[in-house]
This record gives C-alpha cells, sequence and structure tokens, in this order.
C-alpha cells in the first residue's frame, strides 16, 4: 500500500504506524492532509485514534481504510469523526479519489458503503420533538434502546463509553418517568421510535 501510495502523482507518505498510539503520536508529528486509518490494530484501535487526531487535529482528515463493512463499524468511524470510509478490496484509484477528496474536505465513501451510509440518512428519522425534554444525544440513546439494542452495541454505535451510555439511560428513564427499560422502550415506539435502521 505505501508503494502504490507514493507512486501517485501529489501524493506522499510521511510516516507509517503499527498501532493507533502510533498513528495519533505520527499525526502530531507531522500533521498531514490526509490519514489512512485500519479499524483494527493492537492497543489503541482506530476509533479511538480517528477520535483523538480530530480533536487534537482537527484540520487533519482521517479515511478510514478496513475490512469490517457492518454499519456498526461505519457509524462508529463517522461519529467518530472520519472524513471517509473504504474497504481494503478498494482499487488504488478509488483510494487516490478518496485521499484527495478528503484533502479537499469532501466526505468520501466507497462502493460498498456509500449506499447504506445515503440510505441511512435519508430514511425517516425521529424528531426531537417526540420528547422535547430529551437532549438530542439522549434522544439518540432512546432510539436505539427502542431498535433493541443494549448498552454494549449503544456504546459501540455512538463511540461512548458503556459508563457514559449508563449515564445517558438512566437520564432518559427519570425524564420519562419510566420505571424499566420495557416501559422505556414501549414509550419510544409508542411515539414511533425505534423503526430506522437496526430495527
Amino acid at each position: 500500500m505505501v508503494t502504490a501510495l507514493d507512486d501517485l502523482p501529489g501524493v506522499e507518505v510521511v510516516a507509517q504506524a503499527g498501532d493507533g498510539e502510533g498513528a495519533v503520536a505520527l499525526a502530531a508529528e507531522h500533521v498531514p492532509d490526509v490519514v489512512l486509518m485500519d479499524l483494527r490494530m493492537p492497543g489503541v484501535g482506530g476509533l479511538e485514534a480517528t477520535a483523538r487526531i480530530r480533536v487534537e487535529h482537527p484540520e487533519v482528515a482521517v479515511v478510514v481504510l478496513t475490512m469490517d463493512s457492518d454499519d456498526d463499524s461505519v457509524f462508529a468511524a463517522l461519529r467518530a469523526g472520519a472524513r471517509g470510509y473504504l474497504l481494503k478490496e478498494a482499487e488504488v484509484d478509488d483510494i487516490e479519489r478518496a485521499i484527495v477528496g478528503a484533502a479537499r474536505g469532501e466526505a468520501v465513501f466507497g462502493s460498498g458503503v456509500a449506499g447504506r451510509v445515503l440510505a441511512y440518512f435519508s430514511g425517516a428519522r425521529p424528531t426531537v420533538s417526540a420528547f422535547p425534554q430529551l437532549t438530542p444525544r439522549e434522544h439518540e440513546v432512546l432510539e436505539l434502546i427502542a431498535q433493541g439494542l443494549d448498552n454494549a452495541s449503544i456504546a459501540r454505535r455512538l463511540f461512548l463509553s458503556d459508563k457514559t451510555v449508563r449515564n445517558r439511560v438512566s437520564d432518559v428513564l427519570g425524564k420519562l418517568h419510566a420505571r424499566s427499560r420495557a416501559e422505556m422502550v414501549a414509550l419510544a415506539r409508542d411515539a414511533g421510535l425505534g423503526g430506522g435502521p437496526g430495527s
């Protein structure tokens, strides 16, 4: 991959990391235009590394290049701040277009991912007005609960810690005056939530 990228006009590979911690450190050292990020790495994973790079260097575009094509991985990467998502089966031409596009500030998706991303965002989304007492994040957590996701799945989907999800679930329970998770799910579904992707 490094050799192929170095052969592309206008592309220079300034560093290569073997793990997420190294990616964060090298991004800080070189501040490249684009980081190609794998999700599965030893130690600090690609999601955490992406989030840290985007917080510390918001001008750096991160494009995920991975074998993981499941929706949870795609949307967790986007929530972590990735500007694009490609599968490792992508052709070098596709990767070149993604690098150039991301450097220009564009969102870039490989053909195996783009359709699902568009379908997700073009689908009917729940409106926050269904439960105006909830914050947008609490509403998002409630939507995923209504879809049947457990706390660990919600944490992965929203790129949050398990503890944060537990706290948000507790907050939602209190604001909805629900006595149990099942009652909370029933209230959410009565309001039309839970019909999105993953239901």
